[in-house]
């Protein structure tokens, strides 16, 4: 197995933690790391005893949901919460920070910024970032890294092809399932 570095490893922590979400738009998560220790993590979701977007939809106003408090602010108001100094700290984030959350992450001291996805990101956010000395680094992440059940899944798809073979489909019926599988798991398929 190949050891993955130290940002793949914060990233892989922040994609975890957006499969805690309860948005329904977009799932986000991020960490804070200092010193290569991760000291507080967040994902995007209702404040503490409101309704989930999940169980009563999402609360959109000028196209934003206002039900939901984004991952990069609930990863800094759990070190604000618990005492935990964020300046000079890393941040490594699922997808590019919004404009406001980009404003909080600025204040609060954090010096370098880890994305894997771009998401609307701002050209302001970016000026912001750089007039602030805040580096921004586009971390590309495999998210299959962080899915166990990968081979299984893999090998199902096989077998579902083969059925299909034996059932008489025809290599053009087949051929968009396998470049689907192929695009999937990164791998040929023996056709």
């Amino acid at each position: 197995m190949e050891r993955i570095t130290w940002d793949q490893f914060f990233m892989a922590q922040s994609h975890l933690l957006a499969l805690r979400s309860t948005c329904t738009r977009l799932s986000v998560g991020a960490t804070i790391v200092r010193e290569k220790r991760i000291i507080a993590g967040g994902y995007n979701g209702s404040i503490s005893g409101d309704e989930h977007c999940t169980e009563q939809g999402c609360y959109v106003i000028d196209n934003h949901c206002v039900r939901t408090v984004h991952a990069e602010v609930n990863a800094l108001l759990q070190c604000a919460k618990y005492g935990t100094p964020t300046n000079g700290a890393d941040l490594y984030v699922t997808h590019f920070p919004c404009l406001p959350c980009t404003k909080s992450i600025i204040q609060s001291g954090i010096k370098n910024v880890y994305y894997a996805k771009s998401y609307k990101n701002n050209p302001y956010a970016l000026e912001l970032f750089e007039k602030a000395n805040v580096n921004v680094v586009h971390v590309p992440f495999d998210e299959a890294k962080i899915d166990f059940l990968k081979d299984e899944k893999l090998d199902l798809s096989l077998e579902m092809l083969n059925k299909l073979r034996n059932l008489g489909a025809s290599k053009e019926e087949i051929a968009p399932f396998e470049e689907k599988v192929n695009e999937l798991f990164g791998k040929l398929i023996n056709a």
